[in-house]
C-alpha cells in the first residue's frame, strides 16, 4: 500500500518529534487539497487527535476533551478507511477512549502511540525519522516550551495578510 507523504510525515511528527502542532499543520494542508468540504473526513479525525493531545499537554483540558470527542465522533464512522491507513481500528478507538478518560480524570499527559499494523508504513516512518534526525517513539519533552507553545510562537503574518486580502475582496464584491 502506498500512503500519502503528508500522512507519513504526520505519523513521524506524532511519534518522533511529538510536535502535535506540526501534525495538525501538515494534515490540514493535505485535507484541504483532497477533500476540503468534507468536515467529517477521517483526515479531520486524525487532525483532531493531534490537536487534542496538543491541548492536553499544555494543560488546556477543556479544549482537549472537546477536540478528542470530535475525533471520536468522526472516526467511529470510518472503520474501513482507518484500516486502509494501516491503523488497527479497534485499538485506535480504545486509545481515543483512554485519552478521553485520562483528560476527564485530569491525569497528567503522557505520549501515546497510534496502533499501526502495516510494516511498510512503519518502515516509511522510520525512513522519515532517519531523514529528519528524529527518534521513533520518542517520549514527549514536557519542558520544551517551543514545542508546547508552538501556536503562540509561530509567524502568522502570511495568514493575516491573506485574511485581510480575502476580506477586501468580499468588501469589493458587496459594494
Amino acid at each position: 500500500m502506498c500512503y500519502p507523504k503528508e500522512y507519513v510525515s504526520y505519523l513521524v511528527h506524532f511519534h518522533a518529534s511529538r510536535d502535535y502542532f506540526e501534525c495538525h499543520e501538515i494534515l490540514e494542508e493535505y485535507w484541504k487539497e483532497v477533500s476540503p468540504r468534507e468536515r467529517d473526513s477521517y483526515w479531520v479525525g486524525f487532525i483532531q487527535i493531534a490537536v487534542a493531545l496538543y491541548h492536553y499537554r499544555r494543560g488546556n483540558l477543556a479544549g482537549a476533551i472537546k477536540t478528542i470527542r470530535k475525533a471520536d465522533s468522526i472516526l467511529q464512522m470510518k472503520p474501513a478507511q482507518i484500516r486502509k491507513l494501516g491503523i488497527k481500528y479497534d485499538e485506535l478507538m480504545e486509545l481515543i477512549y483512554d485519552i478521553t478518560e485520562k483528560i476527564t480524570l485530569k491525569k497528567p499527559y503522557q505520549s501515546v502511540r497510534l496502533p499501526i499494523f502495516d510494516k511498510k508504513l512503519i518502515e516509511a516512518c522510520l525512513a522519515g525519522c532517519r531523514e529528519a534526525g528524529y527518534q521513533w517513539m520518542k517520549e514527549s519533552d514536557l519542558n520544551d516550551s517551543l514545542l508546547i507553545n508552538r501556536h503562540v510562537l509561530r509567524d502568522r503574518s502570511e495568514v493575516i495578510t491573506e485574511r485581510n486580502k480575502q476580506l477586501q475582496i468580499r468588501k469589493t464584491k458587496s459594494d
